[in-house]
């Protein structure tokens, strides 16, 4: 007996593996902390969002009174708000913000703010059974945890967390259930339109790669047709869309930020929504954003043809890197957009073969960074005083360092800057090296 149990102790030190965990002892205890820290995080939300706790600023639930009750109250009536040009998001955006009348003992705004309560919930289970799988580590749970209480209140308070969710379980879903994985990615674009770019890191060919693509383009085609015949003014919200203008939260907007110190001649005024600025040189930022926007899309294609070793990780790499490119370009950095950046960050922490560690953290830095200028010192920011542009220009550097350093690791992890002919040598003690069978 002593005898057996001294060679499998020798069999287990020469070669390096470990017994398998038990279903319960260190793994539920690693679990434990985590929904702990979740539960104290999402209540210190919810005690903000319910003004039981207030922050400086802005009420950052009055959107969800005064504006989501609103849509809600004509989306019942069977069409969607055609006549609020504060409407800009696609037909699925609907179901969110109908979400509420599946608890009807609650007001609207209650309501809205246990459903987005659950589905933080159900993110942490996915990001905690992704931590437990092969190749997975438990970093994403915890990015996950602090990205959304770094946002503070906006991340209940808005339906992106939502989008995030679904976008995030799509990823995960991808190397298992590519089916499963492309509805998603159909339903999210939906929601929100960017989740499409989960596609942009993945396989063009074989069959996983065969059934996300044919999965995602058929869901989106059938929920399309379906919305278009369910209710008037499905695809309204791209006219509405493209009439916006430069938001005071965005990397352009800091010219006209320091510009006001100088004579600028233009207003800060409320338009289609959000608060932007209105006046001579607009149109121009505006254009330039948009240009570098699609200067983005060129890179993601250039690296798409280039890119000779996609890796397990790569799908995750690919949409986290694409969706911090149109976040930082855009026009309009509103502070839930931050969400998108959290739940692929922690999908891409979620995965050892991940090389994006580095560039999340930045995010989640700069989701924190948020909280302060909005909605803690929005007035400093709407003022262009110094303390607004210093935290602006400190959240929009971060997210600019983080963009930079994301689409550099891209490039490297996936070969895209080597010859063609060149072949790398794969290594078996670096896991990530190795080219992936799922699309």
């Amino acid at each position: 007996m002593e005898h057996t149990a001294g060679h499998a102790g020798d069999r287990e030190r020469t070669t390096g593996t470990e017994p398998p965990p038990t279903r319960g002892g260190p793994a539920r205890a690693r679990v434990w902390p985590a929904v702990a820290v979740w539960a104290a995080t999402r209540a210190v939300i919810l005690l903000c969002v319910t003004r039981v706790l207030v922050l400086p600023g802005p009420d950052v639930a009055s959107d969800v009174s005064a504006i989501y009750q609103g849509w809600s109250e004509v989306l019942k009536t069977g069409t969607f708000p055609l006549d609020d040009v504060t409407w800009q998001y696609p037909p699925a955006a609907a179901l969110a913000i109908l979400s509420p009348g599946l608890l009807p003992f609650l007001d609207y705004t209650a309501a809205f703010f246990a459903v987005v309560l659950v589905v933080d919930a159900a993110a942490l289970v996915l990001f905690l059974r992704a931590g437990r799988r092969p190749g997975g580590r438990p970093a994403g749970v915890w990015a996950w945890i602090a990205g959304v209480a770094l946002l503070g209140p906006t991340a209940y308070a808005r339906y992106d967390l939502m989008v995030a969710a679904v976008a995030a379980a799509a990823l995960l879903a991808a190397a298992r259930r590519p089916r499963v994985a492309g509805a998603l990615v159909a339903f999210g674009a939906l929601l929100k339109v960017w989740p499409a770019l989960v596609l942009c890191g993945a396989a063009v060919r074989g069959r996983r790669a065969r059934a996300l693509w044919l999965s995602a383009a058929g869901t989106a085609v059938a929920l399309t047709l379906g919305f278009m015949a369910a209710a008037p003014g499905a695809t309204a919200f791209l006219a509405f869309q493209r009439d916006r203008g430069t938001e005071v939260e965005s990397l352009g907007a800091l010219v006209f930020h320091v510009a006001r110190h100088f004579g600028w001649s233009g207003q800060v005024l409320l338009n289609y929504g959000s608060v932007e600025f209105l006046g001579p040189m607009v149109p121009l930022v505006s254009m330039i954003a948009l240009a570098l926007t699609s200067a983005a899309v060129g890179w993601l294609l250039l690296w798409r043809l280039r890119a000779r070793e996609l890796t397990a990780a790569t799908l995750c790499d690919a949409a986290f890197t694409a969706t911090l490119l149109f976040t930082t370009t855009s026009r309009v950095i509103s502070p839930q957009y931050m969400l998108w950046l959290v739940g692929l960050a922690a999908v891409c922490l979620s995965a050892r073969a991940s090389r994006q560690a580095l560039p999340a953290v930045l995010v989640l830095l700069a989701t924190g960074v948020t909280l302060l200028e909005f909605p803690v010192w929005f007035a400093h920011v709407v003022a262009s005083d110094g303390q607004g542009i210093a935290v602006l220009a400190l959240r929009n550097g971060l997210l600019v360092a983080a963009s930079l350093l994301a689409c550099r690791r891209l490039w490297v992890s996936t070969g895209a800057g080597r010859r063609p002919g060149r072949e790398p040598s794969l290594s078996a003690a670096d896991p990530s090296r190795t080219p992936a069978t799922a699309g």
